[in-house]
């Protein structure tokens, strides 16, 4: 065997809360699992400033304090941690094949696939630039900060009317801004976003630029400039908060063709189950959830992984 390649009975991907606690778990399980961390070590969570809805912090914490912990709890049972992403997989016999752009080849028993979903964006400057600091993808993580304040939600689908009707009632007021004439919302979604009284929608318009302060690492949107298509009429909307709401893509490319997964690309699991349609392959977190999206749902599902990951082992001895 070449030394470039490595036997493991746990191959990890993806380093959120679902591939941390999967980690954990195998690790207690003394499946020796090794983890590779990713485009972005830490997952998603580590673009948002305060994450407070999370039980045992009670003073709430940032998503990359949170995430540092998960880490190092994985690495006290003696996870092996690794930086690098997965380039590809071959998932048609076991010991599964999976190449890393660190040159190794690693043949896994078991298979944890935790590598998210990346939320979608407009592509502007200004929303990297705020990133964390007044712009979000996430209403149900971050709305409580804009309590009494106005925001503006981008987007026209069943995401967008969701989130708006959520930060309706917190904030003061909620701009949905949608580039067409009528939301692409289901009925009665887009009912009951048109029928929130602070909820005003900005038809046929875009957003061209997000502005604010920014003083050394302290920024802060003060406000949101769009441009009716039709008319070429640009206007400030002053604003604290903007949150893309134009989807998720899931980060699944490397599975096309391999797993089963849905249209827009997230792994389909077996119902009460983390399984896929390949023995000893399992999904876990955001990559088979494009419904909750939280971190407390992804960790749960990566405990299920590991044990079902732990399971589906011995019953092979």
């Amino acid at each position: 065997m070449s030394e470039n390649t490595e036997n493991v009975k746990c191959l990890i991907i993806g380093s959120g809360p679902a591939g941390y606690t999967a980690a954990i778990y195998a690790a207690r399980a003394d499946l020796k699992p090794v983890l590779y961390e990713g485009l972005q070590p830490g997952g998603q969570l580590t673009t948002t400033t305060e994450v407070e809805n999370y039980p045992g912090f009670p003073d709430g914490v940032t998503g990359s304090e949170m995430m540092e912990s998960f880490k190092k709890q994985a690495e006290r049972f003696e996870t092996d941690v690794r930086f690098g992403i997965a380039t590809s997989a071959d998932l048609s016999n076991r010991p599964f094949k999976v190449e890393v752009d660190d040159g190794k080849t690693i043949m896994a028993e078991t298979l944890i696939i935790a590598t998210g979903a990346t939320a979608k964006y407009l592509g502007l400057e200004s929303e990297e630039r705020f990133m964390g600091a007044g712009v979000s993808a996430c209403a149900t993580c971050d709305g409580f900060f804009y309590r009494g304040k106005d925001v503006v939600v981008v987007g026209g689908g069943d995401t967008a009317a969701e989130e708006a009707t959520y930060l309706a009632n917190l904030c003061n007021k909620v701009h949905l801004i949608h580039r067409r004439d009528e939301l692409r919302a289901s009925k009665a979604m887009a009912k009951r976003a048109m029928n929130t009284p602070n909820i005003e929608i900005h038809w046929n318009s875009n957003v061209k630029e997000i502005v604010g302060t920014e003083e050394g690492f302290n920024k802060a949107v003060t406000g949101v400039i769009i441009e009716n298509k039709i008319t070429g009429e640009q206007t400030k909307l002053e604003v604290d908060g903007y949150f893309s709401a134009i989807g998720h893509k899931p980060n699944s490319d490397l599975f096309v063709g391999q797993l089963d997964m849905d249209e827009v690309g997230y792994l389909i699991t077996k119902p009460d189950s983390t399984a896929t349609n390949v023995e000893g392959v399992y999904a876990c977190g955001d990559i088979q959830d494009a419904i909750y999206r939280q971190a407390i749902t992804a960790a749960g599902s990566g405990c299920m992984a590991a044990i079902e990951a732990e399971r589906f082992l011995g019953a092979q001895e």
